[in-house]
């Protein structure tokens, strides 16, 4: 008997498993599926019962991952990743010059497109592919090559090729405040905009950025200002004049050209906040290494030692 056979679960349960954890729910997965729910809970048990751990909190109509069953979760959504991802490779054959560059929503639309120019200009042979995308890269949608994104989101079994410092900073219209005009105080009395994570996700809220700014009195909860599923859509609300949001060094040329304005000086700094990720598949592709050594020049380079972009 192989040792896969021996060691894997029953593999009729690595999909359903991997919809009920991204749903946080039987139901949902079963949807997806097109499965009865009761059909998801027994695949479920069976892996359960062939790892011999609990993998879900059964709830009153809910389930909740195990800290064991976030581990697995994380590992088998890899191992079907790579899986799918070579699939796609052999259905459509990639161009050796074409590079998928899966991105994190914010960081594509003000970091990673404003630079594209640069990079045409120094590479016109290489053809960028950006999936730009609010959920974190093990949700991808598709296979990709590289990927950008904050490093404390979800990444799978892929460990970062490069993490570079990044900040987190209030940021607001100029309409409402001359930059670093504002005390902590006076800003813990303005309209403060949030966003709501994604199950899983590490976006730091307002309540942990004035503890690890050390103000004494802790912020209005979330629940009494206004609440955004999407981040670009929060600045955009900010950018509106609606309310201060938090922002990361990814939105720096919307504060540059003005557009946004930090009221506080106070900022958390992250010295591994933003990381670039190299798929298995494309560890020997000389386009690839372009585009990573392009992003890593960019990324290790000080900002004040940049061009504009």
């Amino acid at each position: 008997m192989s040792r896969l056979r021996q060691a894997l679960p029953p593999l009729s349960s690595l999909l359903p498993f991997e919809a009920a954890a991204r749903h946080q729910s039987f139901l949902r997965a079963a949807q997806e599926l097109n499965l009865t729910q009761a059909a998801i809970s027994r695949r479920i048990r069976a892996m359960e019962e062939a790892l011999g751990t609990t993998l879900f909190e059964r709830r009153h109509r809910q389930v909740v991952l195990t800290e064991a069953g976030r581990a697995f979760a994380e590992a088998v959504r890899g191992g079907l990743d790579e899986i799918a991802g070579g699939a796609e490779r052999l259905r459509h054959r990639q161009p050796a010059h074409e590079v998928v560059l899966f991105a994190e929503l914010y960081v594509a639309m003000y970091w990673l497109i404003p630079r594209l120019g640069d990079f045409n200009r120094r590479y016109s042979e290489i053809s960028v592919r950006i999936n730009a995308s609010s959920q974190p890269l093990v949700q991808a949608l598709e296979s990709f090559d590289l990927a950008m994104q904050c490093t404390d989101r979800p990444s799978g079994l892929l460990a970062p090729t490069l993490s570079v410092r990044d900040e987190v900073f209030p940021v607001c219209s100029p309409a409402l405040a001359e930059p670093h005009a504002w005390t902590l105080e006076s800003l813990l009395a303005r309209p403060l905009l949030h966003y709501r994570e994604a199950s899983g996700d590490q976006w730091m809220d307002w309540r942990t950025w004035f503890e690890r700014v050390g103000c004494p009195r802790p912020p209005p909860p979330s629940h009494s200002g206004t609440v955004f599923n999407s981040y670009p859509v929060m600045l955009q609300a900010a950018m509106s004049g609606q309310g201060i949001c938090l922002g990361y060094g990814g939105i720096g040329q919307l504060v540059r050209r003005g557009e946004l304005v930090r009221p506080v000086i106070e900022s958390v700094d992250m010295p591994t906040g933003m990381s670039v990720y190299r798929a298995r598949h494309a560890s020997d592709r000389p386009a690839v290494d372009k585009v990573l050594k392009w992003l890593t020049d960019i990324l290790t380079t000080p900002e004040s030692l940049q061009r504009e972009y």
